[in-house]
């Protein structure tokens, strides 16, 4: 991997979805500058998130609300699941992107499992991250921190998967709001 791929690969993406999706259907979008291929596509390392994962995810974002004034989140292991089909997604493809294979975005993926939401939005994250720090850098972003810091968010999961190339750890985070 070139140093210019490897620095892509360090770039942390995010996006509220709430309301300005991308336009055009599931898949990557030829030329959308906000995809990054941090890893070759091949067979992911996928795991599901586990409670103690999320509620440390949760504490971190937590964390930052209450600086801010903000009401907690809830852990919620649904939208976990969520989170880590999306960061398997990613890593089997080796593109950073809220576009899922089959989705357009983290508000799709959540309905599909039964989730009814007022407002989703992600973070995603792809490079040589472990939980501790992808989440200190999410909090260190202004776009990140963005998404962690809208209001109405009450519920929380997030997800990791490893890229064919065994290194890359891709994340996915969502933040929602119940109707």
């Amino acid at each position: 991997m070139s140093q210019l791929a490897t620095a892509a690969a360090l770039v942390l993406a995010c996006a509220v979805l709430a309301g300005c999706a991308p336009s055009g259907g599931p898949g990557p979008a030829a030329g959308d500058p906000r995809e990054v291929q941090a890893s070759p596509p091949g067979k992911a390392g996928c795991v599901p998130t586990t409670a103690d994962q999320n509620a440390r995810g949760a504490q971190a974002t937590n964390a930052a609300r209450r600086r801010a004034g903000l009401p907690p989140v809830r852990s919620n292991m649904l939208l976990a699941e969520v989170a880590a089909r999306h960061a398997c997604d990613m890593a089997s493809r080796g593109v950073m992107t809220h576009r899922g294979s089959r989705s357009s975005g983290p508000g799709p993926r959540v309905k599909a499992r039964g989730y009814a939401p007022r407002l989703t939005a992600e973070n995603i994250a792809a490079g040589p991250f472990d939980l501790p720090r992808v989440l200190s850098e999410w909090n260190r972003s202004q776009g990140h921190l963005d998404n962690i810091m809208i209001p109405q968010v009450r519920d929380y999961g997030i997800g990791q998967a490893v890229g064919a190339d065994g290194r890359t750890r891709f994340w996915a985070a969502v933040y929602a709001a119940p109707k």
